[in-house]
C-alpha cells in the first residue's frame, strides 16, 4: 500500500461485499485503497470514505513524519528553561537531603557537607587538612553554589521567585537570553559575595541569580514604562525592592552582598539582552554587555584572592 488515493473500480454489475464483512453487500469503496467497505467500516475522509486499515496507516505515517515534529516542538515549548532550572535545583536538594540525612530536610546539611557538595566559600580547611575554596582556585563554586540551598523554606522561597520572574523574563526575552542573564548575573552575585563578605562564610542559594533576573525584569519594564502593564509591574517591583532591603539588613544569615550584586548586574544584563538600534548593534551590545559582566566578576575574584594570599600566603 503506497498511501495514494485510488479511484473506485468501475462497476461490473457483479455484487460486491465488504472486505472486512464478507456477508454484507456494498457499493462503496475506500478512496485510499479502493476496496469495498460497508457502512460499519466507512470512516469519513476529506473526499469520500476510507477503511479502518487505511486510516490506521495514515495515522502511523503522520506520527512518524509531521506528527513527530509537532510533538517534539510541543515538548520543547513546554519544557521551558525556567522549569529545567527548577528541576535541577530540586534534584540537588534531594542530593543534599540524602547526604545530610532526614534531619537536613528543613534546615539543610551542615556547612561541611555543603562545602563538599559545592557551596561557595572563600577559604576553608577540611578536617583531613585539605585547603578548599575560591581563593584556592575552585572558581566553579561560583556556579555550583547556585544549585544548593540551606533548608526547605530557603528553596521554597527561591523556587517561587524564580518561577514568577523567570517565566516572565523568559517569555519576553527568549530562552537563550534568559539563561545568559541567570548564569552571568548569578556568577557576578557569587563574586560580589566572595569579594566583600567574610572569607570563611559558606554561601548557597539561587537568590543572587534570581535577583539578577529581577533586575532584568525591572529594566525590561522600565524601557516600556509608557505602557500600563509595564508601569504596574514597576510599581510592584519597587515595593519588592524595599521589602527585600528591609529583610536583608534585619535578618541575620541573608547574603545581601549577593543580592545587591545580582540585582545591579541584572539591571545591566536586561539592557544588554535587548540592546538598541539595528540587529547587528543589538548582537554587539549583547556580547559586549555579558562579557563585560563576566570580566567584572573575574576582576572581583582576582582582587579578593590577592587579598587573601597576602594575608595567609600561598595555598
Amino acid at each position: 500500500m503506497d498511501g495514494s488515493a485510488l479511484p473506485p473500480p468501475p462497476s461490473t454489475g457483479v455484487p460486491e461485499f465488504c472486505y472486512r464483512h464478507p456477508n454484507v453487500e456494498t457499493g462503496v469503496h475506500c478512496t485510499r485503497c479502493g476496496r469495498p467497505i460497508c457502512p460499519e467500516c466507512m470512516i469519513p475522509a476529506p473526499v469520500g470514505h476510507q477503511c479502518p486499515e487505511c486510516v490506521n496507516e495514515a495515522r502511523r505515517e503522520f506520527r512518524k513524519g509531521p506528527g513527530r515534529r509537532i510533538a517534539v516542538a510541543n515538548v520543547r515549548r513546554q519544557a521551558s528553561a525556567t522549569m529545567v532550572l527548577l528541576v535541577a535545583i530540586f534534584a540537588m536538594y534531594v542530593v543534599e537531603v540524602i547526604s545530610g540525612g532526614t534531619g537536613s530536610l528543613m534546615s539543610g546539611p551542615n556547612p561541611l557537607k555543603l562545602i563538599n557538595l559545592g557551596a561557595s566559600v572563600g577559604l576553608a580547611q577540611l578536617p583531613n587538612g585539605d585547603i578548599v575554596g575560591i581563593a584556592n582556585g575552585q572558581n566553579w563554586r561560583l556556579v555550583s553554589a547556585m544549585f544548593l540551598h540551606a533548608g526547605l523554606l530557603h528553596i521554597a522561597f527561591n523556587a517561587y521567585a524564580l518561577w514568577i520572574f523567570g517565566s516572565v523574563v523568559e517569555q519576553e526575552l527568549g530562552r537563550v537570553r534568559f539563561l545568559l542573564i541567570y548564569f552571568v548575573t548569578g556568577i557576578v552575585a557569587s563574586a560580589a559575595s566572595y569579594a566583600f563578605g567574610p572569607y570563611f562564610a559558606v554561601g548557597v542559594g539561587a537568590s543572587g541569580a534570581i535577583f539578577g533576573i529581577f533586575g532584568a525584569f525591572v529594566t525590561y519594564n522600565y524601557r516600556r514604562r509608557h505602557l500600563a502593564v509595564a508601569a504596574a509591574r514597576l510599581r510592584g517591583a519597587v515595593t519588592l525592592v524595599v521589602i527585600n532591603m528591609v529583610l536583608a539588613f534585619s535578618i541575620q544569615g541573608i547574603d545581601w552582598r549577593a543580592h545587591v550584586g545580582g540585582f545591579i548586574a541584572g539591571l545591566f544584563a536586561g539592557f544588554a539582552a535587548e540592546g538598541v538600534g539595528s540587529a547587528s548593534n543589538r548582537r554587539l551590545i549583547l556580547v559586549v554587555g555579558f562579557v563585560g559582566l563576566l570580566a567584572i566578576a573575574f576582576a572581583l575574584v582576582m582582587w579578593r584572592t590577592s587579598q587573601l594570599q597576602d594575608r595567609f600566603g600561598p595555598f
